[in-house]
């Protein structure tokens, strides 16, 4: 029998447990690698990395590429993509199915694309919601999840009278609200 037939069942396997199986068999030939390159090299010393540990290095840096930076951070070209993508599911789902129509007490711009502070937490919503909607990464429970600990708090945040929009009434829009003042410091007193 080959090894293609020993690892295919003859009955009929859940995809997500037949990778969990894939996940397992590739972290025990990772790890008997690392065993056999900490034999091997006997005369490295105990603090000196192997080839092996700077290739699995490269390859941790390559897995964090895949995931999406703090949306302020990026730079124009990619930012443009990025608040565009962001503006669409805003203006796609979350103002039509979550925001009520604005008042003194739950504020919102319709320039909030306007208000770095509003772009930050948005996005931090936006890719929570991408993650805790998809059953193949969360289950089931994603959205409440994703309700609970992510769009209430954000909510809470941008649409108090004392949130980034607090400057922002009923058709009109205010980027520049009133910044705090200079905090004196008990360390740097004037001298008398």
């Amino acid at each position: 029998m080959s090894d293609d037939q020993e690892r295919t069942p003859d009955f009929e396997v859940p995809v997500g447990l037949f990778q969990d199986l894939e996940d397992l068999r590739a972290q025990v030939a990772r790890l008997a690698g690392q065993v056999r390159d900490l034999t091997d090299n006997g005369d490295a010393d105990a603090g000196e990395a192997t080839e092996h540990d700077d290739a699995e290095a490269g390859d941790a840096g390559e897995e964090e590429a895949q995931f999406p930076p703090f949306i302020l951070l990026l730079d124009p070209p990619q930012y443009d993509d990025e608040l565009r993508a962001l503006m669409e599911w805003v203006e796609g789902v979350l103002v039509p199915g979550y925001l009520a129509e604005p008042s003194a007490d739950a504020r919102w711009c319709h320039l909030w694309f306007e208000h770095p502070v509003a772009i930050a937490r948005l996005h931090a919503l936006w890719l929570a919601w991408q993650e805790l909607t998809d059953p193949a990464t969360c289950g089931y429970t994603g959205p409440s999840v994703w309700h609970r600990d992510h769009l209430d708090p954000c909510l809470r945040e941008l649409r108090p009278s004392t949130g980034p929009f607090a400057g922002c009434t009923k058709g009109e829009h205010q980027v520049g609200h009133r910044l705090p003042g200079t905090v004196p410091s008990a360390w740097n007193r004037p001298e008398d």
